[in-house]
């Protein structure tokens, strides 16, 4: 089955005024998602630590009438990330990063790295965030789960700790901020065409046995009903909705997006 192949086209400049960062942003979800906000309107900022991979983000934006700043920054540096979100009206915690171990193989400094990439930084970020959004009466925080916020998935301790924690440091946020005009959601899809996912198919087929060729139809989807990889634009169209005028109402949620996974 192929996806559909979203367009930027004209979009209705929803979130003119807005500010948005993006984290995670030179690649992959992150980078759709910036360019899916800015094309609403929003003025963005780009984070990653990657700089020669923003600054070609920054080109694709402008190529598309959009200006992006991009900001140069390891989330291991917990207060520069704190400090980097402050007067962020939206927010988007995307930045990720995975190693596939048997728990007793498990690199403990990799658990402590993803550990506080995917959970303590989004919660510096918030600390950032949030003391402007209140102020203004409004504020949109998406958080990028994963099914694996929802269900667990062997050899992977780490990054599935790290989204089950996220999933309910979204719910505190959105519990808190619901008096302030400030939602907070999860868009927790399957596995997205990223480089994340490229780059753990060799690990995959060590820990399973299998031929690399074999991981996405044998592991990778074995459990999920929609025989393809979801497309990063698919993601974004998701957090544009959840930060955009008709889901005001909508707080404290999961947008589960995995091809039927959880459905069993």
């Amino acid at each position: 089955m192929t996806a559909p192949s979203p367009s930027p086209g004209r979009r209705p400049a929803e979130l003119a005024g807005r500010t948005a960062l993006v984290t995670g942003a030179a690649g992959g979800i992150g980078a759709a998602c910036v360019l899916r906000l800015a094309a609403a309107g929003a003025r963005v900022r780009a984070l990653d630590r990657d700089a020669a991979a923003l600054a070609e983000l920054a080109k694709s934006a402008q190529g598309a009438g959009a200006s992006v700043e991009t900001v140069v920054l390891d989330l291991g540096d917990l207060d520069a990330a704190e400090h980097v979100a402050g007067g962020a009206d939206i927010l988007v915690n995307n930045a990720g990063v995975q190693l596939v171990r048997p728990i007793e193989d498990f690199p403990p400094d990799a658990f402590h790295t993803i550990l506080t990439v995917m959970l303590e930084a989004p919660f510096r970020l918030l600390r950032g965030a949030l003391p402007h959004m209140y102020a203004q009466g409004w504020g949109r925080v998406v958080n990028i789960s994963s099914v694996h916020g929802l269900r667990a998935s062997a050899y992977k301790s780490a990054y599935v700790a790290a989204k089950h924690g996220l999933e309910g440091l979204s719910k505190t946020a959105a519990l808190e901020g619901a008096r302030h005009g400030v939602t907070s959601n999860c868009v927790s899809p399957g596995y997205v065409r990223t480089p994340l996912i490229e780059r753990q198919l060799s690990d995959q087929a060590d820990a399973h046995s299998l031929p690399a060729e074999r991981v996405v139809t044998d592991v990778l989807l074995a459990g999920q009903a929609l025989k393809r990889l979801i497309e990063p634009e698919e993601v974004a169209e998701a957090v544009a909705y959840l930060c955009g005028p008709h889901a005001g109402a909508v707080t404290g949620a999961t947008l589960t997006m995995d091809g039927g996974w959880t459905a069993r």
